[in-house]
């Protein structure tokens, strides 16, 4: 299969009895906010909870029945494996799923559950690549088949096939906002589209802690980051995959990095104002909208949410994450002088009405003149923060901002 054989309506007809052909909904309170007609593709609603199965599903039912006989394997932590799992379920085949062993539970149970049997789940290793050097060598060993996450013709075919049902449900799209993780749905998607309606404004979207496809459209290849941030999962690659930047570089008219914590303040908003479950990537497209508010003015504007498993485990760590990228929520070390009536000071004089102590740890070891503390304040406004450093410095406190501090920061906080 080559870039001019991907025939996505065939897909389309292959995965019509397995996926949903989940809802794409105008919402009325993004569209007033960016003057535009904005549309929730919710691929959160699919089966598995995320667009995955489309392309894990297109591949393994194209499998000669001698390959199906051997069975599958994949390399994944979350939503992959459990479209993988849910295919051998459907289909029949013998699946084996290996996952790092810090994989949480709820996506192992998960996709145990998509798998009914079939599947059998193999934890190993610390970290993803750790896991797929286990997984290709197990498939070479046992003569079976692997099923790639992005980088294949008939994984990026399936994923593809979001696009046929955005053009289904809306001819007159003017923009489409994707996720960008390995590349295969923005490579699917803006393929189909290049060839439907070719004056579409496609716009890839990654997490700033991630920036593999940037990069490699930068470079004019992929190439492999020495390290990322991997708190967006669903999306947070090193090297995207060599089919999907090849496509993507010519189908691809933008591609857009999104801060992680404005991330975690879109996912909050789109639970609380919209009751939608969004992970990380999910919220990619949306958080997104920021970023190209001049150029979508007037037009009509999908955002793929391409997922909605997330772990409730995490949503303390989502909260944090946005009030600090709101400038909502501040660390410091409070050097507090060993003397009666410093802390009420502090509390009494230096915070504000309407700031709040949330984290409070005396650091001092030895009895010394001054000791130090570990203090978290949220604010209610950002531009409550030059008053309360002011008012530090007029009381005199020594004090280091950590949120300045990355290494600190990680460190202590």
């Amino acid at each position: 299969m080559t870039d001019a054989q991907l025939n996505f309506k065939a897909a389309s007809q292959r995965l019509a009895h397995v996926v949903k052909h989940t809802p794409l909904t105008r919402n009325n309170k993004l569209s007033e906010k960016y003057q535009c007609d904005v549309y929730l593709k919710r691929e959160d609603l699919q089966i598995v909870r995320s667009y995955k199965l489309r392309g894990a599903y297109n591949m393994i039912c194209q499998l000669t029945q001698e390959q199906l006989d051997r069975g599958v394997v994949c390399a994944s932590a979350g939503n992959h494996a459990q479209g993988v799992a849910f295919s051998c379920s459907n289909l029949g085949t013998l699946g084996v799923i290996f996952m790092p062993e810090i994989t949480p539970n709820q996506k192992v149970t998960q996709t145990e559950m998509f798998g009914a049997g079939k599947v059998k789940i193999i934890l190993v290793g610390d970290t993803f690549d750790d896991c797929l050097a286990e997984a290709l060598a197990y498939t070479q060993a046992n003569n079976m088949t692997f099923i790639p996450p992005f980088d294949d013709y008939a994984i990026i075919e399936g994923q593809g096939t979001v696009g046929v049902e955005i053009l289904q449900d809306l001819p007159d799209t003017d923009v489409i906002i994707m996720p960008v993780g390995g590349g295969g749905l923005s490579a699917g998607v803006g393929s189909y589209f290049k060839a439907e309606k070719p004056d579409t404004l496609l716009i890839g979207a990654e997490p700033e802690g991630a920036p593999s496809m940037l990069n490699a459209l930068q470079a004019k290849e992929p190439i492999t980051l020495a390290d990322i941030d991997r708190f967006v999962d669903g999306a947070a690659v090193k090297r995207v995959g060599a089919l999907n930047y090849q496509i993507c570089s010519m189908v691809l008219d933008d591609m857009l990095l999104v801060p992680e914590g404005k991330v975690c303040t879109t996912i909050l908003k789109l639970y609380n104002e919209d009751a939608i479950v969004a992970e990380p990537a999910g919220a990619l497209s949306v958080a997104a909208l920021d970023l190209v508010k001049d150029k979508i003015k007037g037009k009509k504007v999908v955002c793929v949410i391409s997922g909605g498993n997330n772990d409730i485990e995490r949503m303390q760590e989502i909260k944090e994450r946005s009030l600090l990228y709101e400038g909502l929520k501040h660390y410091f070390i409070v050097r507090f002088p060993q003397r009666p009536g410093a802390l009420k000071l502090f509390v009494n004089n230096v915070l504000g009405p309407h700031d709040d102590i949330t984290r409070f740890e005396f650091i001092k070891k030895t009895n010394r003149e001054n000791g130090p503390a570990l203090v978290g304040i949220e604010l209610k406004s950002a531009d409550d923060y030059p008053a309360l450093l002011a008012r530090m410095e007029e009381f005199r406190f020594d004090v280091k901002e950590l949120n300045r501090d990355q290494t600190l920061f990680e460190y202590l906080v």
